[in-house]
């Protein structure tokens, strides 16, 4: 089987924008790695690649460990299933303890029954009324100079936010620190916030990042420096993630 290593098999993620999933392979994990942040990376829904490696909650990876990306998730998996915990420091997906949950899953979409079909509305209900629930701000007050895009050749999973270097980058709703680090391509110096069992948002590019794994952030606090780590150009990549899926920002934060 071929081992895929660490940080640098930049040959598996074909556009730096958009990185389809992984489905050969396997990767060695390392210090201070979580197991959403190489879900993230490798194109997976994290829930789904814990079911596929046989990982129960509270979702602790170890380094050395070995995770599969040539298996699928057993036939019962749920993308609603496991884990009813909060954005709490009570639950792990780390390769340490004492990092928050992350959220659930949701498989990207192939063909479905109408059951199926009819599971997928009453979840994606369930998260918009879990969405009500988050008081969405936005992480910085610069012009959108790229917006949402998951079509064509031009997708972009959030949207790019200018400003200047140093400028600070704020928390768009209270939640935990699940990642930060630039272990992602074409992320830069990423960090990931926690907020539910739905929802979390990413901020990349950072010049600087102010916080650590495991810490909990309010609504407004600083968590970073603005800055073009992994970019050509000052910016912030923002993201809302629901149920590990890029989502539209502009749907959940206040219209400017």
């Amino acid at each position: 089987m071929l081992l895929v290593a660490g940080c640098n098999s930049t040959d598996l993620l074909l556009d730096s924008g958009y990185n389809p999933r992984v489905n050969w392979g396997h990767h060695r994990v390392s210090e201070g790695e979580t197991l959403y942040s190489i879900a993230m990376r490798y194109g997976w829904n994290y829930r789904r690649l814990a079911a596929a490696n046989d990982i129960d909650p509270p979702y602790e990876i170890h380094p050395g460990q070995v995770i599969r990306f040539d298996v699928e998730a057993p036939d019962n998996f749920s993308r609603s299933s496991g884990g009813s915990g909060s954005p709490s420091s009570s639950g792990t997906a780390s390769s340490s303890a004492g990092r928050a949950s992350e959220p659930t899953e949701q498989p990207t979409g192939q063909s479905r029954s109408s059951s199926q079909g009819s599971r997928s509305n009453n979840a994606l209900q369930a998260s918009d009324e879990a969405s009500s629930e988050i008081d969405w701000a936005w992480p910085h007050s610069g012009p959108i100079i790229a917006k949402y895009s998951s079509d064509g050749s031009d997708v972009n999973k959030g949207v790019d936010i200018g400003g200047d270097a140093g400028d600070p980058v704020r928390a768009a709703a209270d939640g935990s620190v699940v990642y930060a680090g630039n272990g992602l391509l074409g992320y830069g110096n990423l960090i990931i916030v926690n907020h539910s069992e739905t929802f979390l948002s990413a901020y990349a590019h950072n010049r600087k990042i102010l916080v650590e794994e495991g810490q909990n952030v309010g609504q407004g606090d600083t968590i970073a420096e603005m800055g073009d780590s992994g970019a050509d150009r000052t910016m912030l990549h923002f993201e809302i993630r629901r149920r590990g899926d890029p989502v539209n920002p502009m749907q959940y934060l206040p219209r400017r």
